[in-house]
């Protein structure tokens, strides 16, 4: 009725790639955290840019820059990938990207402060707070959330 199994299960093979380690490629729980946070800061850097392209700071660039080095130092000396934008960029959608920038600040925080990456989590705490700042001096007078 049922077709016999012919191959060996999956449950079997990954034991037997469990004891040899041969079988399929190993990380280290530092090194899947410092892919997650190069990718988090990468996100971050290119929201930075994009941020740099509608309003241009002095801060703004100091901030990509310490990113980049970042990402880089995660990355095994790998620059990151930068974006160039250039655009019309209407207030909301600058709010917005402040807002994008918080919260991506903050999730390079967590995983900053899982693997103890003290300079990484200084770097995301001072974004978070800049963002914080821009957002507050965004919002007009009186206006509540």
């Amino acid at each position: 009725m049922y077709e016999p199994i012919r191959s060996k299960s999956v449950h079997t093979m990954a034991g037997r790639g469990q004891a040899t380690g041969a079988d399929f490629p190993h990380r280290s729980r530092e090194e899947e955290l410092d892919i997650q946070l190069a990718g988090h800061l990468a996100a971050l850097l290119a929201v930075t840019d994009e941020l740099r392209a509608v309003a241009p700071a002095t801060e703004l660039a100091d901030a990509a820059e310490q990113l980049a080095r970042q990402i880089a130092r995660l990355r095994g000396g790998e620059p990151p990938a930068r974006s160039a934008v250039a655009a019309a960029i209407h207030e909301p959608y600058v709010a917005g990207l402040h807002r994008r920038a918080h919260a991506l600040a903050g999730r390079a925080l967590v995983v900053a402060a899982s693997r103890a990456d003290t300079a990484v989590a200084i770097l995301a705490a001072e974004r978070m707070d800049a963002h914080t700042a821009a957002l507050r001096d965004r919002e007009p007078a009186g206006a509540t959330h």
